[in-house]
């Protein structure tokens, strides 16, 4: 099986299906398409001779049947992997899972926006001036640590059910956002941050940007502002 990824640095997309992968021994051949938003570059090429939606991460089985969209993939893990707690066991814990992945996946649009994933990057300076002006990202950022202290509250953590499922490989990125900008949380959400950091599937994920050195003008907003 096969994991079409984007540059692990910008990424968060990525990023997900990336961890969960690692963190469930499942596995996978990682196939990275350097970003180039230029029509037609070899970036856009090589996805489209595989889907006409144009964006990673794609996962692409054997047989060369193709799912794209984190949630797909994530859900094609855990029927094709039983095995592992992909979801948490639970049926109420499962159903309250999937729905904080969704909430994710859909929205947060003003934390997306503002607070690009830019894992080599010290954004704290930038992230305290965009906290001064735009309610939006903090209003963002408060709706994050509830969610994460309730569901640490009910499960114990140190993950948010418990034991590591694909809840926190969706909400990785975040973290990467949250330390990065140097966004302000809870105690209970920043213990969070800090197991997720320690998580070895994610540190090895971080261990791979910070060796890329391949900076995007279109994904540095911020580097030389900060």
């Amino acid at each position: 099986m096969k994991l079409y990824i984007g540059n692990k640095n910008y990424s968060s997309w990525s990023m997900r299906p990336w961890v969960l992968l690692k963190a469930f021994g499942i596995p996978f051949e990682e196939v990275k398409l350097r970003f180039d938003f230029t029509p037609g570059s070899a970036f856009y090429q090589a996805l489209a001779a595989l889907t006409p939606v144009g964006k990673v991460p794609l996962m692409v089985e054997d047989d060369g049947f193709v799912i794209w969209d984190t949630l797909a993939i994530t859900e094609t893990l855990a029927e094709q992997h039983p095995e592992h707690a992909i979801w948490p066991r639970g049926a109420r814990q499962r159903a309250r899972a999937r729905s904080l992945c969704a909430e994710m996946h859909a929205g947060f649009g003003t934390l997306r926006s503002l607070c690009p994933m830019n894992i080599d990057a010290d954004l704290q300076a930038v992230g305290t001036r965009l906290l001064a002006t735009e309610p939006k990202l903090k209003a963002d950022l408060a709706r994050v640590d509830a969610l994460w202290s309730e569901a640490l509250a009910a499960s114990d953590g140190p993950f948010l059910f418990g034991a590591f499922s694909a809840a926190d490989a969706y909400f990785a990125p975040v973290v990467m956002r949250v330390t990065r900008y140097g966004l302000p949380l809870t105690a209970a959400a920043q213990a969070y941050v800090q197991a997720i950091e320690a998580h070895p599937a994610v540190q090895a994920f971080v261990a791979d940007a910070l060796a890329e050195r391949d900076f995007i003008a279109e994904d540095e907003p911020y580097r030389t502002q900060a």
